[in-house]
């Protein structure tokens, strides 16, 4: 919706917007943009008769906001279909779906198309540290968007992505997730195989060989050329690590060298994702060799395993990851990086699908790389924790209060090591906190 709104503002419209709870970064990319900020929900937000409500898809009725929209009969859309009839009509949609890595790999391909001049236009659900903002209209006939599952509005219960109607799409992988409005796998595959068949014959689905979730929705019905993506395999796009953790790799089309990546991201999952976006972006003509060049300088995006501080041989990142799959392989990116160091996981399980309880086995199991995971249960979490103990190794602890986090990691920064927060939302300001702390 941020990103929404700095479009807009671009377009030249008058944008301000409510929020619950609005923080950094987010918050101070939309003041910069001179976008009004009101906090809370309320019918007086509307006082000056918007021309259109963009709402979002968190919001149901009920809202109070919502329903003075609906009472005084103001025009309203939601925000994909805004976008498709606003923005992308006239565009090449390069799209970036898939459970995870969707942000990472549209920021890699914004970055890419960039430097090669294209001045692409963008929709990112994070912000870039390449560009330092999530959106922008750009200044070419390219979009590039992350392309979300989710639905779309309490009106609209098709997902995003539905709407954006890409040329070249990526499909990055596909697990169960959103158990808030996903009653199963099965009803994720048919949400992604809607988002195929909006694909045109003459465009490209790119996707990962080895996930037979994305297989399987392929075999559904495909009209459009597909590629797939490899590590150690034989697909059209395949890398060869030089170093497990993913920090160097070449990269072949159809078994022809084009260059090495060499950056500071480690993991799989990111050689996936940058397998991805060099295979997007020769599509629409980029030269391989000149996307691998683009993501040497590629410097990932904010909370994607961010280092936020040093302090005393400790490091502290900051890190997104909010499904046991993400975890699991950020902390393997990370081990395979640190080698013996010590690795601590703090999580806050706050997603819809985590605080339903739909993963409390393979969240147990996604920590297993770490050599201390510390979980956080609030009070108002609708499961106990503790269960996954019988699930996990002796590594788990289960913590109640943010204080009590702190003063745990207090005693952990004696050994070292690296410290990694995971939450998709504030983590209740434990950030500055917990600096100030380990630097007493």
């Amino acid at each position: 919706m941020g990103g929404l709104a700095v479009i807009a503002r671009q377009l030249g419209h008058q944008v301000s917007g409510s929020d619950q709870n609005v923080y950094p970064p987010m918050s101070l990319q939309l003041e910069q943009q001179g976008i009004q900020l009101m906090e809370g929900y309320r019918g007086d937000n509307l006082a000056n008769n918007p021309d259109l409500v963009i709402i979002g898809n968190a919001l149901s009725r009920g809202n109070p906001e919502v329903e003075a929209v609906l009472n005084r009969g103001l025009r309203y859309v939601s925000g994909p279909q805004w976008l498709a009839e606003h923005v992308l009509q006239s565009k090449w949609v390069l799209g970036v779906a898939g459970t995870h890595g969707k942000t990472t790999t549209t920021s890699m391909l914004s970055w890419i198309l960039d430097q090669q001049g294209l001045k692409p236009g963008f929709l990112i659900g994070g912000i870039p540290l390449n560009f330092d903002v999530s959106a922008r209209l750009g200044d070419s006939k390219y979009f590039v968007i992350e392309a979300d599952e989710y639905d779309s509005a309490f009106f609209d219960k098709r997902s995003k992505f539905v709407h954006y109607r890409p040329k070249t799409a990526i499909l990055n992988n596909l697990e169960y997730d959103h158990a808030d409005i996903f009653p199963d796998l099965d009803a994720i595959k048919k949400q992604f195989h809607h988002l195929v068949r909006t694909v045109p014959g003459e465009g490209l689905i790119i996707s990962p060989a080895i996930d037979g979730n994305v297989n399987e929705v392929l075999t559904m019905g495909c009209w459009t050329p597909t590629v797939t993506t490899s590590i150690h395999g034989t697909a059209a796009w395949n890398a060869e690590l030089l170093e497990s953790d993913g920090t160097r790799f070449k990269v072949f089309q159809q078994d022809q060298e084009q260059g090495v990546v060499a950056w500071p991201l480690t993991g799989d999952h990111n050689v996936y994702n940058a397998l991805s976006a060099i295979a997007a972006a020769h599509h629409i003509g980029i030269a391989a060799k000149d996307a691998i060049s683009a993501l040497a300088e590629f410097k990932n995006v904010k909370r994607r395993m961010e280092v936020i501080a040093n302090i005393k041989g400790v490091t502290l990142y900051d890190d997104f990851a909010h499904h046991p799959t993400a975890i699991e392989t950020t902390l393997d990116g990370l081990r395979k990086k640190v080698g013996q160091e010590r690795i601590v996981a703090i999580v806050e399980p706050r997603s819809n699908t985590m605080r339903l309880g739909v993963h409390n086995e393979t969240l147990a199991a996604s920590l297993k790389t770490a050599d201390l995971a510390l979980l956080y249960q609030p009070e108002n979490l609708n499961w106990d924790l503790s269960g996954l103990t019988k699930f996990a190794h002796h590594n788990i602890e289960i913590c109640r209060t943010l204080p009590a986090i702190i003063a745990k990691l207090k005693l952990e920064a004696r050994y070292g090591g690296h410290f990694v927060l995971m939450s998709n939302g504030s983590f209740g300001g434990i950030y500055q906190q917990l600096k100030q702390e380990l630097a007493q």
